[in-house]
């Protein structure tokens, strides 16, 4: 028996995978672990797709199971019950996903892992290889799994290989008429009160000069589709990162969505017990308040969000320089040898100004090569670095040193 599954709370780009991999393993039965995404149940009510046969998990004889096909995920711990297959010698595990690399992944027989934006855009990759289609129905909730994982194809984590889905899709009669219904729908009452809360408890930390806010929100229903209020949250204020926080009855979700290469979502959740990829994320929490979980997540994120790169990781060491007395020509065998632009002008140990490759080159050009560095170099050096992307951005000591040049080869 075959049984093709996915990660608990699944939404549509998981059920989308899954359907993808029925075409690969005809026969095989589709196991939901867990709840979907309340979207997701809406959807299927509404548009009658319970004939796709999707089976809950205490419907199935798991002793039976020889094979596990996991779509969208291969974490042990986001499969529920399902993970005990994962110790049985017997059973076969197929992976196809594209979140990165975690400490709680299973490891499978066959394992097809990409970077993509979606599960779905890997999928269709193989299906088209293999001469399979699916068909306008399939195609639907397939493009609903790659518009909503990538924000309608916005996200930074998009490729190639998920716009080449999506027109794959399109052409094999997928609606986007209901994948923008579904993209575009309302929230309610009680969701928007919920997302004021959010907005009312923002605070922005910035972490290594990257700002990450983070929300908070009790939620007194139960409500399973909280994404949804992260992402408006993040449309309404132009968010780079946003990690919410919801209190809904003994726990604590978390949702983490960033823009920022240096705050990895995944890596965030991957802390507190969560998973997801560098833009998209999600984990849940027990024993304790809001407060506790807001500091166990601020310090997260001062563990985890990367610095920008600073000077120290790309300047040349040990630092070359040339003497006041030295020649232009010197100095330009320095630059070549070190394949350098700019070189610290000394006299005594102490800093007298800088040199450029432009300079030396513009020098050289005029028959001025074997003139001392000190003639030429600049010297106002309070900020060499800003001194140099002045130059680089309009030139100006180009023209400047052009213009001496010329006064020089007058006189």
């Amino acid at each position: 028996m075959e049984i093709i599954a996915t990660h608990l709370n699944a939404d549509f780009d998981a059920v989308g995978s899954m359907l993808a991999a029925r075409k690969l393993y005809p026969g095989a039965h589709l196991v939901m672990p867990g709840g979907q995404e309340r979207s997701m149940r809406e959807f299927f009510i509404g548009s009658a797709l319970y004939s796709l046969d999707v089976e809950r998990i205490r419907d199935i004889p798991l002793e039976k199971v020889k094979r596990l096909v996991l779509v969208d995920t291969r974490q042990r711990g986001r499969i529920g019950d399902l993970a005990a297959l994962a110790d049985r010698d017997d059973v076969e595990i197929h992976i196809y996903d594209h979140h990165p690399p975690s400490e709680d992944d299973l490891k499978g027989d066959l394992e097809v892992i990409e970077t993509t934006g979606s599960t779905v855009a890997i999928m269709t990759r193989i299906l088209r290889e293999r001469g399979l289609e699916p068909s306008a129905q399939e195609a639907t909730i397939m493009s609903m799994g790659i518009y909503e994982d990538t924000g309608s194809l916005t996200f930074p984590a998009v490729t190639e290989a998920d716009y080449l889905a999506a027109a794959f899709l399109l052409s094999k009669g997928a609606d986007l008429n209901v994948v923008s219904d579904l993209m575009t729908r309302t929230l309610t009452s009680q969701q928007i009160f919920v997302l004021n809360d959010m907005i009312r408890s923002a605070a922005t930390y910035t972490i290594h000069d990257k700002p990450v806010t983070v929300t908070e929100a009790t939620v007194k229903e139960y409500m399973d589709d909280l994404a949804i209020l992260v992402h408006r949250l993040v449309d309404m204020e132009n968010l780079p990162a946003v990690c919410s926080l919801f209190r809904m009855e003994d726990r604590i979700y978390l949702i983490c969505r960033s823009r920022l290469p240096e705050v990895d979502a995944g890596l965030v959740a991957r802390h507190l017990g969560g998973g997801g990829h560098p833009h998209a994320s999600s984990a849940t929490l027990k024993d304790m308040t809001l407060i506790q979980a807001r500091e166990q997540l601020v310090d997260t994120l001062h563990a985890t969000v990367k610095p920008s790169r600073i000077s120290t990781e790309i300047m040349t060491r040990p630092v070359k320089t040339v003497r006041t007395t030295d020649t232009l020509e010197t100095a330009r065998e320095m630059l070549t040898r070190y394949n350098i632009n700019v070189l610290p002008v000394v006299h005594k140990g102490r800093i007298k100004g800088i040199i450029t490759r432009q300079i030396v080159e513009k020098a050289a050009f005029h028959g001025m090569a074997d003139q001392p560095v000190e003639s030429f170099m600049q010297r106002e050096f309070k900020n060499p670095f800003r001194i140099i992307q002045d130059y680089e951005r309009n030139g100006h000591m180009e023209r400047r040193l052009t213009a001496v040049l010329k006064v020089t080869a007058r006189r």
